[in-house]
């Protein structure tokens, strides 16, 4: 049986790599939904063990629409992980989230186009997991805590636009993102979040604001050079929330993340072919009575 991986930072823009991990391994996962965005790091984070892996490739190859995706979380969930940290840029959409905040978002708005593959469902197997809380309760609420330790500037909760990217908002966008009362906006979320929760894993967001999209009169419009002058400075305080959260893990037990799939499948066990076993591997073994 795979032994199990506490925790697992999903590194976004600027954030390529994971300090302080000792005893590293560095490993490949093939998986049937094709190769994740890149090698993982396995090693001890302060006694814990932890995986990091660099979202968009180190030397940030992949667009937003590009990731692997269901590849990264299937592997994840192959490797044993139980959480997930993903720490991702973001654009505000309110004046009081000001670039070098830091916030831990509670909701999700999804306006990508259909072109990413948003489930590991289907081909024979159906299964309709709850999403109404996008993120992990117990791990959002240990995030927070984390980054209120480190971070200066903590926003508590926030509402994610996840946009498809790569051009960044027109003005009328923005606004209209504004007028939903959203609070964020950014182009990875989705359908991250999605998977973890079919893969069963506990999965959280710290999101590092880097500007104001397009709607901030006083403030330039957003460009790819002033979102990575800012990750600069979001980058060290989020690899010290990382450390704080490691340390501080919140049990399994408090959260349904782990069983989401009880009340999820649909299609008997029985009926599920030997193909669709195969293929769904360790997102399924705990529903199918394998090992993970």
């Amino acid at each position: 049986m795979t032994q199990p991986i506490p925790l697992a930072i999903i590194g976004g823009s600027g954030f390529y790599d994971m300090p302080g991990l000792s005893a590293v391994e560095e490993v490949t996962v093939d998986t049937p939904f094709g190769a994740p965005s890149d090698t993982f790091r396995i090693g001890l984070l302060d006694g814990v063990r932890v995986a990091f892996l660099s979202r968009h490739g180190r030397g940030h190859t992949l667009l937003p629409s590009e990731l692997p995706q269901r590849a990264n979380i299937w592997a994840l969930k192959s490797l044993g992980v139980e959480r997930i940290l993903a720490v991702s840029a973001v654009g505000s959409l309110r004046q009081d989230y000001r670039p070098g905040h830091v916030v831990t978002p509670h909701q999700l708005i999804d306006r990508t186009t259909g072109f990413r593959p948003n489930t590991f469902f289907g081909n024979g197997v159906v299964a309709h997991i709850s999403f109404a809380e996008p993120f992990c309760a117990p791990l959002r609420v240990a995030v927070r805590q984390a980054a209120e330790e480190s971070a200066a500037h903590v926003h508590r909760e926030g509402v994610y636009v996840v946009m498809e990217g790569p051009a960044f908002s027109t003005r009328a966008e923005s606004e209209l993102h504004r007028e939903w009362r959203a609070d964020l906006i950014g182009m990875t979320a989705l359908p991250e979040a999605k998977l973890a929760r079919e893969a069963e894993i506990c999965y959280a967001m710290l999101a590092a604001v880097t500007d104001y999209d397009t709607w901030h009169d006083a403030h330039e419009t957003v460009d790819a050079q002033m979102v990575f002058e800012t990750l600069k400075q979001n980058v060290v305080a989020s690899q010290s929330i990382v450390r704080k959260l490691a340390a501080s893990l919140p049990a399994r037990a408090a959260c349904e993340c782990a069983r989401a799939l009880d009340t999820a499948l649909v299609t008997a066990p029985p009926s599920i072919s030997d193909e669709n076993r195969e293929r769904l591997g360790p997102v399924l073994a705990r529903r199918l009575g394998g090992s993970e």
